[in-house]
């Protein structure tokens, strides 16, 4: 049966700037990841074995995903054909272990771009080239090998902004990645109006209960003024 083996679909349009940037402007929350989560009731949130393996720089950006073809790992070298300021690259690598398909050069190409994170259910590598740039990967693992591309050439199968399976998540083109040293978040572009207020609603109550526990709160007060801990 005849598919196509290189599939890059134009980005989703519509995007509400403006509550991306408010979003994006949260990324010094403490704990953010978990703030959006707790804002999605529990949900969204990626396995723990995503987790960061360069730089423990907190980001959130709009996803750009990847998905790749299991058995055929290929470095994904189009998506610098479409990569816009402010995305994450989400890579749907089919968990592989010990073939990286991402490395220094690919980090440095994407700080370049404006990328501002990568997030990979597969292997990276060079992770110290991506500490000297100061530039987040969170992958399922790390491993030396890299992806036959440098070898042959060929840079599919893949397909570029379609649904991909990422750390247990459905992402779609679009949606929002939160990432910080506790794992990664996902929240679908259509609940961000939604969500983006209760997470900053969240993060603001949580900053006062701090504040309260220095000065001396017990916990009784604060279950009375917050209703939660």
């Amino acid at each position: 049966m005849d598919y196509e083996k290189k599939i890059i679909n134009p980005r989703r349009e519509g995007l509400d700037e403006e509550l991306l940037a408010n979003c994006a402007e949260m990324t010094n929350v403490l704990s953010v990841s978990a703030v959006f989560s707790d804002a999605l009731n529990r949900d969204g949130v990626m396995d723990h074995e995503i987790k960061f393996r360069s730089t423990n720089q907190p980001f959130i950006g709009t996803a750009l995903t990847v998905k790749l073809k299991p058995g055929d790992i290929v470095d994904c070298l189009p998506i610098f054909d479409i990569a816009k300021p402010g995305d994450v690259v989400v890579i749907d690598a089919n968990g592989t272990p010990n073939t990286s398909i991402w490395g220094g050069l690919m980090s440095g190409l994407a700080r370049a771009a404006g990328v501002v994170g990568a997030v990979v259910d597969g292997s990276v590598r060079d992770t110290d080239e991506a500490k000297v740039l100061g530039f987040p990967v969170a992958s399922r693992s790390v491993s030396p090998r890299a992806a036959h591309s440098a070898y042959t050439g060929r840079t599919e199968p893949i397909e570029i902004n379609v649904p991909v399976t990422c750390g247990g998540q459905i992402v779609h083109p679009g949606d929002l990645v939160v990432a910080d040293e506790l794992g990664v978040t996902v929240v679908p572009y259509d609940l961000l109006a939604e969500v983006y207020p209760a997470a900053a609603q969240l993060a603001e109550n949580e900053k006062k209960v701090r504040e309260e526990i220095l000065n001396g709160a017990t916990v009784e007060q604060l279950l009375a003024k917050f209703g939660r801990i």
